[in-house]
């Protein structure tokens, strides 16, 4: 019994408009009509139907499926490229699946920077944006260790420069650089490439350089970087050694 587009596609657990797309491309011959012009498919059609969805779940573009479907000699490499295809994601969604489990088991921002949910609900915004920045111009071993040192905060610090206000005095400028320089300089001591992170970079020095500077500008305001700009100059004046390569003039 001659089937019409709709029983064919129901029974091949497909669309009409699926069914339709296929004779478009080439994929389904067009079945003879009917007397009233009706399409009238057989079981040709429906295995012909069945092979190709087969096909398609198996994550066969269209475009190849006719040379695989007929058993080409590119059949094989096809595969083999395609099942190298799906390995890729395979690893994506796995590291997408482990990413999601845990935001939800730290309950941090589900736009948190990749790698450090456990530290997303203590970063300032403005620190969060940042990492977001530097997993664009840094390695993978870089970014380890930007999230050693966002575990090792305690806040204190951290949150006072998050709360200072553009128009802060120079006293409390000053108090809180200083009060910052000794953390700092045990980063640059514990890791240093943050002086020189050339090893480390994803993009050129003048592209990071110029990134990490306009960042750095639009997300803290020009008392915090004050502060930020103080505390690095006199960390990195108290390295050990940094008398000796900077002798007084």
């Amino acid at each position: 019994m001659p089937w019409s587009t709709r029983e064919l596609a129901e029974l091949a657990g497909t669309t009409v408009n699926t069914v339709r797309h296929y004779h478009r491309v080439g994929l389904l011959d067009e079945p003879e009509r009917r007397s009233n012009g009706y399409k009238q498919y057989g079981v040709g059609h429906l295995v012909s139907l069945l092979r190709i969805r087969r096909l398609v779940d198996l994550g066969v573009p269209l475009s190849g499926i006719g040379d695989v479907n007929a058993g080409s000699d590119h059949t094989p490499d096809a595969l083999r490229d395609l099942d190298a295809e799906l390995q890729v994601s395979i690893e994506r969604l796995t590291k997408a699946r482990e990413e999601i489990a845990a935001i939800l088991r730290e309950r941090s921002p589900a736009h948190a920077p990749t790698g450090f949910a456990s530290v997303a609900s203590r970063l300032s915004g403005a620190d969060s944006s940042m990492i977001h920045i530097y997993t664009q111009l840094y390695d993978q071993e870089a970014l380890a260790d930007v999230r050693k040192m966002a575990e090792a905060d305690s806040g204190g610090l951290s949150a006072e420069i998050d709360e200072l206000p553009a128009d802060a005095d120079e006293q409390t400028r000053r108090d809180l650089a200083e009060r910052l320089v000794s953390t700092l300089r045990q980063k640059l001591i514990d890791y240093p490439w943050l002086a020189d992170p050339a090893a480390h970079l994803s993009k050129s020095r003048l592209v990071t350089a110029q990134t990490f500077a306009q960042a750095m500008a639009d997300l803290y305001n020009p008392a915090q970087l004050d502060v930020l700009v103080r505390a690095s100059a006199l960390a990195h004046e108290q390295l050990p050694g940094a008398q000796a390569e900077n002798p007084p003039e």
